[in-house]
């Protein structure tokens, strides 16, 4: 079983970059009645494209080399081998990501037509920040490959404010969306020189010899399908949508998948925390303690995951009509159902799948998401036109339990651990008695709904703590107590 230590520091990470990825979550949260509001549904929209593209371009400019620093640079305290594969992959990147803004701005007029409702202005801005965006996350992925979650933590989190008061600053005064991007690449330019300024003073600065970069690259390539593929599954969608219905229903889905989107960034935690933790104990030969990192990962979701999405589903209408407009908040009621259900089990398989990243099966990982890819589009574009976003909210369901299905029993033909299922079913009812108390209370005003909320939290937590849905070990683990014995 695993050392206390080493629980410890893994909780704490998870604790550190949980924190942060709420405080994310709810900056977007934040972001859409500052948009919506003000610019209305056709720009939400637009932005929303914008953010999509962005997600595209970087997946596919990083060739896997952000990634593969959590994969060869989580262990070993080696200066030379750290100087040499971060600044070659840094090279890389920045060659890469320069070639494909030029790109983008090249053909912004024809981008902007098929997508952006003709906003050429907002496709040039974007390819400047792709080139920027492209090299903040090489160097926030040295601070996660080195395991400095507290760095790393800060520095999105202040980050993150800056933009949000900016953009309050801007649409508040009347400015449009393109000189708020405008500001947003201010912003990330100030991020990117601190984030230098931190990693020369740790590791230096020289000149690489590329040493490492063949095995990088073997690593890495084989994932860059894969990487284009899961935005296929994941965002395309937005694209489809725009194509066939136009700007407002994007901005009117995109406003859903945000609601939902705070569970994704309880999925971003164990994706950003799980990688270098489990390669250091795979590469230290300490199986028992990564399968046992694995089933409390996937527990603890679930934990969260499970209530989120019945929550959400039966409150989505009075909490979008909070955060954005009542026409957004009345077509969402079938969508956000939809979508919860599909992220859940996306984070399932964002902790399963790592067996198949230990044991560098990358093109398998490829080969999942090219499938998913091929049959979410293949839905969406026989869905949209029929259903409208409830056709592309229903694909995405279908998309994710085939992914979470086809890489769960890949997956646990490298490496099984414990999935837990007493506690799935425990989970299950307490959430369903949740749910039945917030359909019952039905709010409609602000407070009410946040009452309605705190009151569902308290209702699932009586119910799995009477179910004993966690040990006592398990109960001190998350308190992060001093224990003697292992679990």
């Amino acid at each position: 079983m695993p050392s206390e230590s080493l629980y410890h520091k893994f909780a704490k990470d998870i604790i550190v970059i949980g924190t942060t990825n709420l405080l994310l979550a709810l900056s977007v949260l934040i972001l859409m009645p500052l948009l919506t509001k003000t610019l209305g549904a056709s720009a939400y929209g637009i932005w929303s494209q914008a953010d999509v593209t962005l997600q595209l371009a970087i997946s596919i400019l990083g060739l896997g080399l952000p990634f593969t620093l959590s994969r060869f640079l989580a262990a070993g305290d080696d200066k030379d081998k750290l100087l040499d594969g971060f600044y070659s992959s840094l090279i890389l990147v920045a060659l890469a990501s320069f070639v494909g803004s030029i790109l983008i701005y090249v053909f912004a007029g024809f981008i902007a037509n098929a997508f952006f409702g003709g906003a050429a202005d907002i496709v040039r801005i974007t390819a400047a920040i792709v080139f920027v965006w492209s090299l903040d996350t090489m160097f926030l992925n040295y601070l996660r490959a080195r395991q400095q979650m507290v760095g790393y933590s800060i520095l999105m989190v202040v980050s993150r404010c800056a933009e949000i008061g900016v953009i309050a600053l801007l649409v508040l005064n009347g400015f449009g969306l393109a000189s708020t991007l405008v500001c947003l690449v201010a912003v990330r330019v100030v991020l990117l020189l601190v984030l230098f300024l931190l990693v020369r003073k740790q590791i230096g600065m020289r000149m690489p010899k590329f040493g490492s970069m063949r095995q990088y690259l073997n690593f890495s390539l084989p994932t860059v399908p894969g990487y284009l593929a899961s935005w296929v599954a994941t965002s395309s969608d937005r694209y489809i949508i725009g194509y066939f219905i136009g700007l407002t229903a994007v901005g009117i889905y995109s406003a859903g998948y945000n609601l939902v989107s705070i569970i994704l960034m309880l999925i971003g935690v164990f994706g950003f925390v799980l990688p270098p933790t489990l390669c250091k104990l795979y590469d230290e030969n300490r199986m028992t303690e990564l399968k046992s990192i694995l089933q409390y990962s996937l527990k603890y979701f679930l934990a969260v995951a499970i209530p989120f999405t019945l929550g959400v589903s039966v409150l989505s209408e009075p909490i979008l009509r909070i955060f954005s407009t009542p026409e957004i908040a009345s077509q969402n009621h079938i969508v956000v159902p939809l979508l919860a259900v599909s992220v859940l089990f996306w984070g399932v398989f964002s902790i399963i799948y790592n067996p198949l990243v230990l044991t560098m099966k990358t093109k398998t990982i490829g080969a999942i998401w090219v499938v998913a890819a091929l049959v979410n589009v293949g839905l969406n574009i026989a869905l949209v036109p029929k259903l409208g976003i409830e056709g592309a909210a229903l694909g995405s369901l279908i998309t994710f339990l085939l992914v979470c299905g086809i890489g769960g029993y890949l997956a646990f033909r490298e490496i099984t651990f414990g999935i837990g299922w007493k506690f799935i079913g425990k989970s299950l009812i307490a959430s369903a008695l949740m749910a039945v108390f917030l359909w019952l209370m039905n709010p409609q005003a602000v407070l009410a709904t946040v009452v309605s909320i705190i009151i569902g939290m308290v209702v699932y937590a009586l119910v799995i703590f009477l179910l004993k849905g966690f040990s006592r070990e398990e109960l001190a683990f998350i308190k992060l107590e001093d224990r003697d014995e292992t679990m």
